[in-house]
């Protein structure tokens, strides 16, 4: 079918036999469950499997990311700079959960959309949008993470500044919409014409090579780099780390430290003016500073220094 589309010969709601092919929709018999646009309908197990999926799918995106967004407004402890990126990609499931896949069902199921145009274009930039949206929010939240290893303590100090988080959200829905929308919404007014039935509902720009190229570019390679790079980046920097620490262990060992299980522990001896010897041990999470003051108390019940 999708050649007719991408060859130029379905450029109305032309009857088949104007074609020159009187066999691309065929009427299946009338035991027949459903009709398709292919003229295959599924059988009868196979359209309840997958209705049960679908809805399974739709309860488990709905409820799961309507949770992220209660417990983010209900707790207020949770409203920093990193989990606003979280609320921005439970959000976008959430509707895709919500609305995409709701309406996407009788279509998968049928074979044919029975909803009308405009509400096809509204799925449709609705659809494109909220997954653009949903992998944008992807590469936000790893840029995140990026600057929390990397800048840990520039990261800190701009966690309370949530208008910075808000605008950063902001600018990915802003993103996502202009990427595929404005093309959804004018692509028929720009061509002059539509290649898209009655009874279908898909993008007009279906078989225009060179815009799926440059879409995908931006909406898949260049995120799919991004991550990769900034996940990649946090490892080797975890690691730089980790050789840096055990390399101070080991000089911190040479210099009279000893390791216990794995962690370091000083051992002190320190001489008092009472020529004793006292070691010390100090737990491997503090830092003990030791003065050796020695207070005695003289007949007047004062406290005396040494």
């Amino acid at each position: 079918m999708c050649l007719w589309y991408c060859t130029g010969h379905f450029k109305d709601a032309r009857t088949p036999q104007e074609f020159g092919d009187s066999n691309w929709m065929r009427i299946p018999p009338s035991n027949s469950t459903t009709v398709s646009s292919y003229g295959a309908p599924f059988p009868g197990y196979t359209m309840v499997i997958l209705a049960i999926l679908m809805i399974t799918l739709v309860v488990v995106v709905v409820v799961g990311n309507a949770l992220v967004i209660l417990a983010f407004v209900v707790d207020k402890s949770l409203r920093n700079q990193c989990n606003y990126f979280f609320l921005n990609l439970a959000i976008s499931d959430f509707l895709v959960g919500a609305f995409c896949i709701p309406v996407y069902m009788p279509y998968i199921l049928t074979g044919r959309w029975m909803l009308g145009r405009g509400l096809c274009k509204l799925w449709l930039v609705m659809d494109y949008l909220l997954c653009t949206a949903s992998v944008f929010s992807i590469v936000l939240i790893s840029y995140d993470r990026f600057l929390s290893v990397t800048r840990a303590v520039r990261y800190r100090a701009q966690q309370g500044v949530t208008r910075l988080a808000v605008v950063k959200m902001l600018a990915v829905w802003v993103l996502a919409f202009l990427l595929y929308g404005p093309a959804i919404i004018f692509w028929e007014l720009m061509v002059g014409e539509s290649i898209v039935p009655e009874d279908e509902c898909f993008a007009e720009f279906y078989c225009t090579w060179y815009f799926l190229l440059s879409a995908s570019t931006f909406e898949f390679f260049s995120p799919f780099i991004s991550v990769a790079f900034f996940n990649f980046s946090i490892y080797l920097n975890i690691q730089r780390r980790n050789r840096s620490r055990m390399a101070h262990v080991e000089a911190e060992k040479e210099d009279g430290w000893r390791v216990i299980d794995g962690q370091a522990s000083s051992v002190f001896f320190v001489k008092t003016l009472c020529s004793e010897h006292i070691q010390l041990t100090v737990s491997p999470i503090s830092t003990l500073f030791i003065d050796c003051i020695f207070h005695s108390i003289d007949s007047h019940g004062s406290v005396k220094k040494r």
